[in-house]
């Protein structure tokens, strides 16, 4: 009887074994981070002025990345969305942004890699110019947004770096949205709703814990079109700091910059015409890893 049971014993231990083996080797892997950040600020009879605020941000990361020898699939959704409430004034968005890159790589040599790579971009919500209404959207869910899928090489020298060329990428916006297709919003042609680019794109990713718990982040995207002024250089660079204070705290200092031949935007003097955009946020908040 005890032998029955040693051996039975041998057999469930030997299995657990075999099983986590096959889940160190599994080719999947998987990471994710949900964030909420907020800031609040209260004034009453406040002798210096100003106004009670809040505001809070909501992020969501996930990845899903698949490796065997000679084989790479990287997957990789980014959400945000943010509101401000100063005083008696209504809500107002402050961060706003739908993100998936997929890239699939066979290899070329050791660290480089044929690649195809596909990406999304748009926003969940309306977004309004504050400084004239909050009445009239002037972006929308699906206006923009941006599909855009291409062929290239892909250079992983180092595990926190990386870097793409595709020569041959097609990149389709969409404005789903009538008014802002009739007005011509991002380029597409007034009363139409999607338009078609064919040029190239390029960019480099860096990830690493540069001190301590301090993880710096940035990507910059480079797409210029073959068929319309090709010397117009889209530029998307992104850069985000995290520190982490503890298993549920941390601080996040994000940046982003944008600059687009094909969005027009009405500076102060009220002219029209393509501009740099720049976006900062600092925040503060409680974060769960899965």
């Amino acid at each position: 009887m005890k032998n029955h049971l040693l051996i039975a014993l041998l057999f469930v231990f030997a299995s657990a074994a075999v099983h986590a083996q096959n889940d160190n080797i599994s080719p999947w892997t998987s990471a994710g981070k949900v964030s909420i950040n907020f800031s609040q600020s209260h004034l009453s009879n406040w002798s210096a002025g100003g106004q009670s605020s809040f505001n809070a941000l909501g992020l969501i990361n996930y990845s899903l990345n698949y490796k065997v020898v000679n084989r790479i699939w990287e997957n990789k959704l980014d959400l945000a969305l943010g509101y401000s409430h100063i005083g008696e004034e209504k809500l107002m968005k402050t961060d706003d942004r739908i993100e998936f890159n997929s890239l699939y790589g066979i290899n070329a040599t050791e660290k480089l890699f044929y690649s195809i790579a596909f990406s999304f971009k748009s926003q969940f919500t309306d977004g309004f110019d504050y400084k004239v209404d909050s009445t009239t959207p002037i972006s929308r869910f699906f206006a923009p947004a941006y599909a855009t899928l291409g062929l290239g090489l892909d250079w992983k020298p180092l595990p926190y770096f990386s870097a793409n060329f595709s020569p041959l990428t097609g990149r389709l916006t969409l404005v789903t949205d009538q008014a802002l297709s009739d007005s011509g919003s991002f380029g597409v042609d007034a009363g139409q709703t999607a338009r078609f680019e064919l040029g190239a794109k390029a960019w480099v990713k860096f990830e690493k814990e540069i001190f301590k718990n301090v993880t710096l982040g940035t990507k910059l995207e480079l797409f210029t079109d073959y068929l319309k002024n090709p010397q117009n250089v889209d530029v998307d660079w992104q850069a985000l700091v995290n520190m982490k204070v503890n298993k549920w705290l941390n601080a996040n200092i994000s940046t982003h910059l944008i600059y687009d031949d094909d969005i027009k935007i009405t500076d102060k003097d009220g002219k029209k015409g393509p501009r740099t955009q720049f976006k900062e946020v600092l925040s503060i908040g409680l974060s769960y890893a899965f």
